[in-house]
């Protein structure tokens, strides 16, 4: 019963994180693993988990979802969805530790992109924009991301298309949120498929992000853009830290 109570917060707070600026697996995945879950197993789980509160988040901001770099959202979500799929294969193939050791330099380079969007973004729009193919291979690599680990990759979407010049964060969260969860929605199958998902803790986590999803985009849409931002730029240096001390401590 504690380990049912634990995960059901855990996923109430992690939805709201992804609904609000992303890194929810941050929390999900070390409590899935703290219950006994392995972690590749974790992954693929938490993934499951997280998705459902996803939906209910990307249903909320409908509304918002919109171009990003001039580019439409259907191929944005074309792009993002191969690499999704690339991903999750490669992590049913790859051990996780090889992945560990680079994870937290990844987010480390989300978060300086993060904290110099604004500046870069204007320099960027001033100098070049970006055209479709380069566009879709950084895209392309955020999906893979995503289906592999998908630990904070949607703030790494917000670091990536704030500096590719796409706008400020708060307006690029609708169409973020649209291309994590479908990203997701794919790496889903694949592990459903492959048996990889632990069902016995997924269910709890699963209601909890539900709700948490739900409340978090309700959050989101109202905070005006500056507190989006302090708020995504404080998970990411946190899951930065953490994922830093995970691996060096």
């Amino acid at each position: 019963m504690y380990d049912i109570i634990l995960l059901f917060l855990v996923g109430l707070l992690a939805g709201s994180m992804n609904a609000l600026a992303g890194g929810g697996s941050f929390v999900s995945l070390p409590a899935l693993i703290s219950v006994g879950v392995p972690s590749v197993a974790a992954n693929a789980t938490s993934t499951l988990a997280l998705f459902p509160g996803g939906v209910t988040s990307s249903w909320v901001y409908r509304d918002g979802v919109r171009s990003v770099c001039g580019i439409n959202v259907m191929p944005i979500a074309i792009v993002t969805v191969v690499g999704g799929v690339a991903g999750s294969v490669l992590l049913l193939l790859t051990p996780s530790r090889i992945f560990d050791g680079i994870l937290p330099w990844l987010l480390l380079v989300a978060t300086l992109m993060l904290a110099a969007g604004p500046r870069l973004s204007a320099k960027l729009r001033t100098q070049a924009r970006p055209n479709f193919l380069s566009f879709a291979t950084v895209q392309f690599f955020l999906g893979l991301y995503g289906g592999y680990f998908g630990g904070a990759v949607g703030l790494m979407m917000l670091a990536a298309w704030s500096a590719l010049g796409g706008g400020e964060i708060k307006s690029l969260n609708p169409t973020r949120m649209m291309m994590v969860t479908a990203a997701n929605a794919v790496a889903v199958v694949v592990f459903v498929l492959a048996g990889a998902i632990v069902w016995q803790e997924c269910i709890p986590m699963t209601i909890g992000a539900v709700i948490g999803g739900w409340i978090g985009a309700h959050v989101g849409r109202r905070l005006p853009a500056s507190v989006v931002r302090m708020l995504t730029l404080a998970v990411a240096l946190l899951t930065t830290v953490v994922f830093f001390s995970r691996a060096h401590l």
